[in-house]
């Protein structure tokens, strides 16, 4: 028997439409199921009273005879980073601790007018900086995923977005918001065997989401399919006047376009992913992904990217600049905690509170973005940086000239234990090889399971798009899906 947390977006708000079960019901499912599974560590702020009064809105609106609201009776995980009122909101971070915002942010308040409701707020990497989930100043989230061949570690749920991916693949919600800066939506995705998308960089406001870097940060969503994320992207996105970087434009009706059908698509394969050392099982479900495609009627031609190479290097030195500068208003002056040695002067209390309530990966990224953006080396740095990530735009407009998407691995291995690469910065960075390049352009993106490694963790393939065809995204990324038929899920050990 098919339990009520078993059901997704889709069917959530279809069954609640018929009424084959109450809002209420599913509000109070997955309720509990968030309460007992504290052990993930997925759900910093757990908010049952929103999903309920949700889920009672959405009954008496049927039982009165109204039409449905898009979302009404699904209840949703919200990321720490998205501002919510009379909720505490804390990028994951000591620094924000005990700050409760008066307004929201405009994602949420899209969702929340489309009839969602509030299971929690979600566990993430400290202000988004991480790519596993160990740089939460309230501890790491614990993916629900184990290794088949026994091993006992902690695996990391991929960062920064983990809190979602874990909550999702353990059932504790249908979907959740995730932000993707460089990869933060499509890697944990991939790690935890889920489907997420980050759109074209404007499809989303911004307003009222706590930044990292300004020029990469997008939100989307993620789910057990693509279906739910088409669902889900459709009420998140929309035209916001008090996001400068807002786009102008109507949603589309993603969820009518779904099609597993590519005649006439051209997928490009871009030769510059076959990096030294990419583990022969990844190689493999590329390969499996280029004819999954290919039998779904695409044709698949080979494309270069050739400045692929210095993406990693110039994100690490944008991103990190943009963040310097957006978390310069963290000073202990006007909210979050605030550190005042005796007798200290201002100066003394901002290096206090910094010092306090900054991690140590947010404190090295804000170190690094601080010295690219001195004057003795910001031409050297910065402005090279920039330059690199104009040629690596340019890269993706001529590919387009051959191609309509691009299918590339997410992640370049399956999820690694909690620990493993804490140490060394530059290996965890590595983590976002793949999914950097798109980033850096504004493309949209989406990871879908593709099917699982030697010890039983989820593998994840990418789909890059065009410039606002989301569309061709999650067409693409369906008919993976549909092939693939990943329908392995983690054991409930917690």
């Amino acid at each position: 028997m098919t339990e009520l947390t078993d059901l997704g977006v889709a069917a959530i708000r279809d069954g609640v439409r018929e009424g084959a079960f109450s809002a209420r019901e599913i509000a109070d499912a997955f309720v509990t199921k968030v309460s007992r599974a504290k052990a993930l560590n997925a759900f910093l702020v757990e908010t049952p009273e929103h999903a309920i009064a949700a889920a009672d809105a959405a009954d008496a609106a049927r039982a009165a005879g109204e039409t449905p609201k898009p979302l009404a009776g699904v209840p949703i995980g919200m990321k720490d980073l998205f501002c919510t009122r009379g909720v505490a909101t804390t990028a994951a971070s000591h620094i924000l601790e005990g700050f409760v915002p008066t307004y929201e942010s405009r994602v949420s308040q899209n969702l929340w007018d489309a009839g969602a409701g509030m299971l929690g707020k979600l566990n993430m990497d400290q202000f988004a900086m991480g790519s596993s989930n160990e740089t939460s100043a309230f501890g790491n989230v614990i993916s629900p995923w184990r290794r088949r061949d026994g091993g006992n570690a902690a695996l990391a749920p991929g960062g920064s977005s983990g809190g979602s991916s874990a909550a999702i693949a353990a059932r504790l919600c249908p979907g959740a918001t995730g932000t993707d800066t460089g990869g933060s939506i499509r890697q944990p995705a991939a790690f935890t065997g889920i489907a997420g998308i980050k759109p074209t960089y404007g499809r989303c406001s911004r307003w009222g989401t706590i930044a990292f870097a300004s020029s990469l940060d997008q939100a989307g969503p993620m789910a057990r399919d693509v279906r739910d994320c088409a669902i889900l992207l459709e009420a998140m996105a929309g035209f916001d006047p008090r996001d400068s970087t807002s786009l102008k434009l109507d949603v589309p009706r993603w969820e009518a376009g779904l099609s597993g059908d590519l005649k006439g698509l051209r997928v490009g394969i871009p030769k510059e992913y076959r990096v030294d050392g990419m583990p022969a099982e990844i190689e493999a479900l590329w390969q499996q992904g280029i004819a999954w495609l290919s039998d779904a009627g695409a044709e698949i031609v080979e494309v270069s990217l050739p400045h692929t190479r210095y993406a990693l290097p110039a994100y690490y030195i944008i991103a990190p600049a943009e963040a310097s500068s957006n978390l310069a208003r963290y000073d202990g002056v006007r909210y979050g905690i605030r550190d005042l040695p005796e007798g200290a002067g201002l100066q003394d209390m901002y290096a206090a509170t910094r010092a306090d309530g900054f991690g140590p990966e947010v404190k090295r990224r804000i170190l690094i973005g601080t010295y690219v953006l001195s004057a003795g080396f910001y031409d050297a740095y910065y402005t090279q940086a920039q330059r690199v990530r104009t040629l690596i735009a340019r890269d993706f407009e001529r590919a387009w000239e051959r191609c309509d998407v691009l299918l590339a691995p997410t992640a370049p291995s399956a999820a690694f234990a909690l620990g493993e690469k804490s140490a060394d910065p530059i290996a965890m960075y590595l983590n976002d090889v793949f999914t950097v390049p798109s980033s850096l352009a504004g493309l949209p993106a989406m990871s879908v399971p593709g099917g699982l490694d030697a010890n039983g963790l989820p593998l994840g393939l990418q789909i890059i798009g065009k410039p606002l065809d989301e569309q061709g995204v999650l067409n693409a990324g369906l008919a993976i899906e549909q092939r693939a038929g990943f329908v392995a899920r983690p054991e409930a050990w917690w």
